[in-house]
């Protein structure tokens, strides 16, 4: 009885002593940039693929000025990225994105000359996107490229092409509506006929950004 008490007393001891087991990787994780179901949620994993829509009632916008309302409007438009890299926060998340497009038949214009917009093309995709925890969203293009638009147009002398690039384009994300809203940013017509404005500033508020089901946010 003396042997086992002794023996028991000696590994209650040792266990006592011995280091903690280390915590589990969930446990220990830090919160990620970009997350689902709630700020703080579920990390999004690399390889999914984020959707966004323009927010409801909303129009993305070319217009030819930044105060102006004389251009180009569509009411149906939707960006499609794959997460890359998704770090602790804070940081910064990367994605690549890899459509933009614009529902022809939801565009309008209104510009002496013009008939109508035939489409909206976003060339030299995938784009690099970046989304820090403050919010900030930068859109770059590959080097030695840039994010580049091409527009048609229908007009009293026929078809035309309007194209226009920009270096870069920088957002804002919010995660009240899970959105992501671009706010005059310039694009510069490098190619088209005078009944293509010069500068084209674009606005337009995407929302709800969703990984699948689940809406993200950012950290």
């Amino acid at each position: 009885m003396r042997t086992r008490s002794l023996l028991a007393i000696a590994g209650a001891v040792a266990a006592l002593t011995l280091p903690a087991a280390p915590a589990s990787a969930a446990d220990t994780a830090d919160n990620a940039v970009l997350t689902t179901g709630s700020a703080g949620g579920t990390a999004v994993a690399v390889g999914d693929v984020l959707t966004a829509p323009l927010a409801s009632g909303t129009a993305a916008t070319l217009y030819s000025s930044a105060t102006g309302t004389s251009g180009i409007s569509c009411t149906s438009s939707q960006f499609t990225a794959t997460v890359t890299d998704n770090p602790a926060a804070p940081g910064t998340a990367t994605e690549s994105l890899d459509a933009h497009t614009f529902a022809s038949g939801s565009c309008s214009a209104n510009v002496v000359g013009v008939l109508g917009v035939t489409s909206i093309t976003v060339n030299n995709l995938p784009y690099t996107t970046s989304v820090a925890s403050d919010g900030t969203v930068t859109v770059t293009a590959a080097s030695g490229s840039a994010i580049q638009t091409t527009v048609v147009l229908r007009t009293l002398l026929g078809s035309i092409n309007c194209v226009y690039q920009t270096p870069s384009l920088v957002g804002t994300a919010s995660n009240d509506g899970n959105s992501i809203t671009f706010t005059n940013q310039q694009f510069t017509r490098t190619s088209g006929s005078s009944l293509c404005f010069a500068n084209g500033y674009f606005t337009a508020k995407y929302a709800p950004v969703s990984d699948g089901d689940a809406q993200v946010y950012v950290n």
